[in-house]
């Protein structure tokens, strides 16, 4: 079997409130019809006996599952990027082995998790097939290699599995997907204008060709903890937007018989505008695929440390 992992970063779930949280604002009508008619928000998964797919805590549908997951791990204070990141890929509670949340980049102690098993490197050993999916601009590994910008959790866990970054090659020939999905960010941030530009549906379409080919495929998309952290409601309704749009067309082109899509995130930051800072509510996890599965994968996630483990399981049962 096969997942593709579409990582959202800072996405935590929120109360019912469109004054701050864009999930109870803005219309996003595939997401909604995965959850019939439930938005991404705390009170789509409060119990109520009327409603027979609402169990125990989560909500279940004919085509999707929503829960909860712990990202605060019994440690004090916020959730932050490099530790929860790192502690989705490798199945550690990061944070409490070093004792505190820390991010946005891996420090040497963050990393050196990484660098001794990722999800990618053990799926790697088994002989499966891995891959990150989003490009990376030229200038990104220029910056890498002179030591002007750092890796964040996720590449150094690819590349530290011995897996190459897509490139701007890959995106130019449909093997790759930009960070924000259409790459019209490419033409006019990096002034890339030859960039070929999706439809937000094309790109849900290429996301699900992709994932295909890969016994795990992973996508980021960090766009969403920008708005957060900006407090831009906005640039939130416009990419969740965007979002809903890809949503869609990977729902169309997925054969929910072939594997699970997980939609999950490291922290809370987008579902709360009120502030700059993460939250500490805890995060979606949203499986999309045959019930069984979802149930199999589901059965034991509790925090953002059992992720790793369910893939495994899953992959290889």
């Amino acid at each position: 079997m096969r997942v593709l992992f579409i990582f959202l970063d800072g996405v935590g779930l929120g109360v019912n409130d469109p004054q701050v949280n864009p999930f109870a604002r803005v219309e996003l009508p595939n997401l909604e019809g995965l959850l019939e008619g439930g938005k991404l928000i705390q009170e789509s998964l409060v119990l109520n006996s009327e409603q027979e797919h609402l169990v125990g805590g989560r909500l279940e549908t004919e085509r999707a599952t929503l829960l909860t997951l712990d990202a605060k791990l019994g440690v004090d204070g916020l959730p932050q990027s490099a530790t929860g990141q790192a502690t989705l890929l490798t199945g550690i509670n990061v944070s409490a082995e070093i004792g505190y949340h820390y991010g946005p980049k891996p420090n040497q102690a963050v990393a050196s998790f990484l660098h001794n098993g990722n999800i990618f490197s053990i799926l790697n050993s088994q002989g499966c097939k891995t891959a990150l999916l989003n490009a990376y601009p030229h200038g990104y590994f220029a910056a890498i290699e002179s030591g002007r910008r750092l890796y964040s959790a996720i590449p150094l866990a690819v590349t530290s599995a011995g897996i190459p970054l897509k490139t701007q090659d890959d995106l130019m020939q449909g093997q790759a997907l930009s960070a924000d999905f259409t790459a019209q960010g490419w033409r006019e941030r990096l002034n890339l204008p030859d960039t070929p530009v999706l439809t937000p549906e094309q790109a849900g379409e290429r996301l699900a060709l992709l994932g295909q080919k890969f016994d795990l495929a992973f996508f980021e998309y960090w766009l969403s903890d920008y708005a957060g952290h900006s407090q831009d409601m906005a640039a939130a309704e416009s990419i969740l937007t965007t979002f809903d749009q890809v949503l869609g067309g990977l729902l169309r082109n997925w054969d929910d018989q072939e594997g699970l899509i997980l939609i999950t995130s490291d922290h809370g930051n987008l579902e709360d505008l009120s502030t700059r800072r993460h939250t500490a509510n805890p995060v979606p996890a949203l499986l999309i695929g045959n019930r069984d599965h979802r149930r199999v994968f589901s059965s034991e996630l509790i925090d953002i440390t059992g992720v790793t483990p369910a893939i495994l399981e899953f992959i290889h049962p």
